[in-house]
């Protein structure tokens, strides 16, 4: 018989070169899949809670006609713009609440 069948007397002592490389590319490898996967799970949950804060809330100040339900605000400096569920674009004053300005909102067609 040959002595290539042989299993080595010391760990790693017959092993070629190239499969010592590889045994350290492989593990470096795997490596940086764990360091990867852990800062994309600390990204995610650092980011996550951020999404779930609060909304900003219409001022003290401002109060929607009677029947109009909010959908979307936006705020200007001195101004509330609202959307509402019946299609209007309400402007309003941020101080005051005042209605400035109505605009209903149309289909392009």
């Amino acid at each position: 018989m040959s002595d290539t069948n042989e299993a080595p007397n010391e760990a790693g002592a017959g092993t070629p070169p190239e499969l010592r490389f590889l045994k350290v590319l492989v593990t470096v490898l795997a490596g940086t899949m764990i360091l990867g996967l852990i800062t994309i799970i600390t990204l995610i949950v650092i980011r996550f809670p951020s999404a779930l804060s609060p909304r900003p809330a219409l001022p003290e100040s401002v109060t929607l006609p009677d029947g109009a339900v909010a959908r979307a605000v936006t705020f200007g400096s001195g101004w509330v713009a609202v959307v509402t569920e019946a299609d209007e674009i309400l402007i309003l004053n941020a101080e005051t609440g005042a209605l400035r300005q109505r605009v209903a909102i149309t289909g392009g067609e």
